[in-house]
C-alpha cells in the first residue's frame, strides 16, 4: 500500500482564507441569526463516474496524441475499441466492470453573514471519498490496457449565498461554489506480458472547481444539520504510460514508428463527480 500523500497546498491556505472573517468583530448571536463561525462535517455518497473515455496514443513520441496504432500489414492494432471502467479480461467483447462511487467524508470551517434573509460566506473544507475513474482501450492481440485513477484527500475553499425560505429564518437554501485541489493516484495495468510500461506523472495535485445546492435547518441555538449536492470537476491530464519493447519481437506494434516505444494517455482530461451529502455543524 502507498505511504499517504502530502495534503494538498491548497488546504494549506484554508486557515489564511478564513482568518479574515473569524477575526472579524464578535457580534452576540441571537439565537436565529447566521452570523458567525462555524465548524462541522459532512458525510455521504458519490455517484460513480459517466464511464467515457478512452486512449490516445502518440506513436512517434512527438508530444500529439491521436495517432493510430498499426500492424505490420498496417491494421489498427486497437481496432476493437474501449469502454469506461477495468477491464473483466483481455477481449473487448467481455466488456468493463462499471466505475465506482462510495462514501464521501470531511471537515469542514466556515463563516456566514447575515444580512436581511439574505445569508453571505465562505468556508473551507478537506474531505476523503472512494470514487474511481477508469477505462480501457483493447488490442486486437487480444489484450487489455487500463488506466485507472482515484482520489488521496480533496481540499476546496468555497463560497456559498443563501436565502432563509421560513418566517423563522432558521431554514436556509443556499448555492455554493469555488475552487478545489485533490491529490490523484494514477495507475496502470495491462494483460499484455511482453512490453514494457512505464508510468509518469502518476501522482499529482489536479485542480479545478466545485458548484452546488444545499438547505441547512439550525436546531436551537448552536446546531445546525443540512442536506447538500455537490459537482466536482478536477483537470488531472499529467498520467502518461510509455510501452517500450520489452521482450516483444521486433514486429510489435508499438515500436514500429519509434524505436523507443508509444505513449499512451486518457483522452478525456476532466475528472469529475457528483456528491450527496448529510452535513452537520457546530456555530459559535
Amino acid at each position: 500500500m502507498k505511504a499517504a500523500k502530502k495534503t494538498p497546498l491548497l488546504v494549506s491556505g484554508i486557515a489564511l482564507a478564513l482568518l479574515a472573517a473569524s477575526a472579524a468583530p464578535a457580534f452576540a448571536q441571537e439565537s436565529d441569526s447566521w452570523t458567525g463561525l462555524y465548524v462541522g462535517g459532512h458525510a455521504g455518497g458519490i455517484v460513480a463516474p459517466n464511464g467515457n473515455g478512452s486512449i490516445d496514443f502518440d506513436t512517434n513520441l512527438d508530444g500529439n496524441f491521436g495517432d493510430t496504432i498499426r500492424t505490420t500489414t498496417g491494421a489498427n492494432a486497437f481496432a476493437t475499441g474501449a469502454c469506461g471502467g477495468q477491464a473483466r479480461s483481455p477481449r473487448a467483447a467481455d466488456s468493463c466492470k462499471d466505475d465506482t462511487g462510495g462514501a464521501d467524508w470531511g471537515v469542514r470551517v466556515g463563516y456566514d453573514w447575515q444580512s436581511g434573509k439574505w445569508v453571505y460566506g465562505v468556508l473551507g473544507e478537506y474531505s476523503m471519498n472512494d470514487v474511481r475513474d477508469a477505462v480501457t482501450a483493447f488490442s486486437t492481440t487480444p489484450a487489455s490496457y487500463t488506466m485507472l485513477r482515484k482520489i488521496d484527500g480533496l481540499g476546496a475553499i468555497r463560497a456559498r449565498i443563501g436565502y432563509t425560505i421560513t418566517s423563522d429564518d432558521r431554514t436556509l437554501l443556499y448555492a455554493t461554489g469555488g475552487v478545489a485541489s485533490g491529490r490523484v493516484e494514477n495507475s496502470f495495468t495491462s494483460s499484455n506480458r511482453v512490453n514494457q510500461f512505464t508510468s509518469s506523472g502518476d501522482d499529482d495535485n489536479a485542480t479545478g472547481y466545485q458548484a452546488g445546492l444545499g438547505v441547512e435547518r439550525r436546531i436551537g441555538d448552536r446546531f445546525s444539520v443540512g442536506l447538500e449536492y455537490l459537482y466536482t470537476n478536477l483537470q488531472d491530464e499529467d498520467a502518461r504510460v510509455r510501452v517500450a519493447r520489452g521482450t516483444a519481437p521486433a514486429t510489435s506494434p508499438f515500436i514500429l514508428v519509434n524505436g523507443n516505444g508509444t505513449d499512451f494517455r486518457r483522452n478525456d482530461d476532466d475528472f469529475d463527480f457528483s456528491s450527496f451529502r448529510l452535513t452537520a455543524s457546530y456555530r459559535f
